[in-house]
């Protein structure tokens, strides 16, 4: 497999894991009653996945001009998708170990206050030891305990969506211009429509519910437990999203080809 693959599979692995880890930075937040001190810890993973996706588009785009005639590039781009659920999975069961290592880093920056002095002290003996104890997976008791009645559907069915677009929105335009070299232009400039899809159902209908639960759960008018079961259910449906946007990439891309030939 050629090296510019290989570099954006391992970069779009890093945006999913980071992307999945982010459900339970709320659920520390709670926890520690430090909601911003938590996301603002947060922002420094946050700022490692940005800088991924500002290489990815362009490595890909790259390596799609340089290939015209690649028979495989489909093949390429579901694997680049699979890979994706596959670090969805993966940052789903490692959840309770960074729940616990950023539990640990609220409230000693809370003291501390210094972001320099948290930072030397996790790769300090200290703190490596910490993280190793920290290092857990979802119990098998807490997983048969959820109650799958109890899930917010309606979020999921969002959450399920948005995640689906955002995962094709930076695929399919490119993959479009690969179908069309003619309009390869125009396809890739039509990626941001495709996430502003995405982000509205995200701004609209998902992080203004999850935004009233946190505070409900602050003001004790909703359980730890409720708001728990919030998250998995969003971290399922992130999963199941990720998967379903195999189904999303051709059909997207033709109709990106549609609308860029419209234009």
């Amino acid at each position: 497999m050629n090296s510019q693959i290989i570099l954006v599979i391992t970069l779009n692995f890093i945006i999913s894991l980071i992307g999945t880890l982010a459900y339970s930075v709320r659920l520390v937040g709670v926890r520690t009653g430090k909601i911003a001190v938590s996301f603002a810890l947060f922002n420094m993973l946050m700022l490692v996945s940005r800088i991924a996706v500002t290489f990815q588009v362009p490595i890909l785009t790259k390596y799609v001009e340089s290939n015209p005639g690649a028979g495989d590039l489909l093949i390429i781009f579901n694997i680049i998708i699979l890979i994706s659920g596959v670090a969805t999975v993966f940052g789903a069961i490692l959840i309770p170990t960074f729940q616990r290592i950023l539990y640990k880093g609220v409230m000693s920056f809370s003291i501390d206050r210094s972001l320099s002095k948290l930072i030397l002290h996790s790769f300090s003996k200290s703190g490596i030891r910490y993280i190793k104890e920290c290092v857990s997976v979802p119990a098998k008791e807490n997983v048969r305990q959820i109650s799958y009645r109890k899930l917010p559907k309606r979020i999921m069915v969002y959450n399920l969506a948005a995640v689906a677009l955002i995962t094709v929105g930076s695929l399919a335009p490119i993959y479009a211009g690969f179908l069309e070299p003619d309009l390869r232009a125009t396809c890739i400039t039509l990626s941001p429509v495709v996430n502003g899809i995405a982000t509205i159902l995200m701004t609209i209908f998902i992080d203004p519910q999850l935004s009233m639960m946190t505070d409900d759960v602050i003001d004790g008018k909703c359980t730890q437990e409720q708001f728990r079961l919030c998250v998995i259910g969003l971290v399922g449906s992130k999963t199941i999203g990720t998967f379903a946007s195999l189904l999303l990439l051709l059909p997207s891309s033709y109709l990106i080809v549609y609308v860029a030939g419209m234009i």
